[in-house]
């Protein structure tokens, strides 16, 4: 419950998350028009806002453009906003492009890799907006090339074995995703350092790459005990990248 620093940068995003959450809840006029900082004493200071919240708006009509893939009546299911709804803004932006299952995920699980949609707000009349989906959907793509870089320890054919965007396949996002966990389930590599890559190199082909940082995962154990007049000991190693093709291959351990 102790009073916290203040710092600019901090205060700064604090008044971007008050909008934010103004947006939110269908204030999409709402701003800060004055702020000031006042000394209240030699180690802490007042903070005073004053906003203007402005109407409150709802969604009046949703329109899809462009959209041939897939129909208008789907597109409103997996939204999952509609007519009369409060007008998010937030919530819009991560149901169309951030959220697992949004819009945008749904195209490039079928290989629209260049897929795009731009929300407009077509007409805003008192306090309702009238929104238009204009959506870009391209054609499908498929993977040209797949690569990793930074695996020094570990075979690339190792690597490869947990893919599954291959050459020649239709680019999947599900595929990606489950490429990624596979890779971070073997332990070999820091899975917050792997991000894949996805580089467009024609109009419908894509090249993937995985960039790799190795992290240990071999275990060396020793144990004993003593009982009975006796002492009883262990000792075990374990490899997690044994190769025994390679077992007698000078400098290949």
């Amino acid at each position: 419950f102790r009073s916290k620093k203040f710092t600019e940068d901090q205060y700064a995003e604090d008044k971007e998350k008050i909008l934010a959450r103004y947006y939110e809840n269908g204030y999409r006029d709402a701003r800060i028009v004055k702020d000031s900082v006042v000394p209240f004493d030699d180690k802490s200071v007042d903070i005073y806002l004053t906003i203007e919240e402005g109407n409150k708006y709802h969604i009046r009509s949703i329109k899809w453009v462009g959209n041939s893939v897939y129909s208008t009546a789907f597109l409103d299911q997996v939204l999952r906003m509609k007519a009369g709804d409060i007008y998010n803004q937030n919530e819009l932006e991560k149901r169309l492009l951030t959220d697992e299952d949004a819009v945008k995920n749904l195209y490039y699980n079928e290989g629209y890799v260049f897929f795009n949609v731009m929300p407009a707000e077509a007409r805003i009349e008192n306090d309702s907006v009238d929104l238009e989906l204009r959506m870009v959907e391209g054609v499908q793509a498929t993977i040209d090339r797949v690569t990793s870089s930074g695996n020094e320890r570990v075979y690339e054919e190792v690597v490869r074995r947990e893919l599954y965007t291959l050459p020649g396949s239709l680019f999947a996002m599900q595929a990606l995703e489950r490429s990624f966990r596979q890779i971070a389930n073997m332990g070999h590599f820091d899975p917050e350092k792997m991000n894949p890559d996805i580089q467009p190199v024609s109009t419908d082909k894509v090249n993937i790459s995985f960039p790799l940082e190795e992290q240990a995962s071999d275990q060396f154990n020793i144990a004993g005990g003593w009982g009975s007049g006796s002492f009883v000991g262990s000792v075990g190693i374990t490899l997690s990248n044994f190769s025994t093709r390679n077992l007698f291959k000078k400098g290949k351990w």
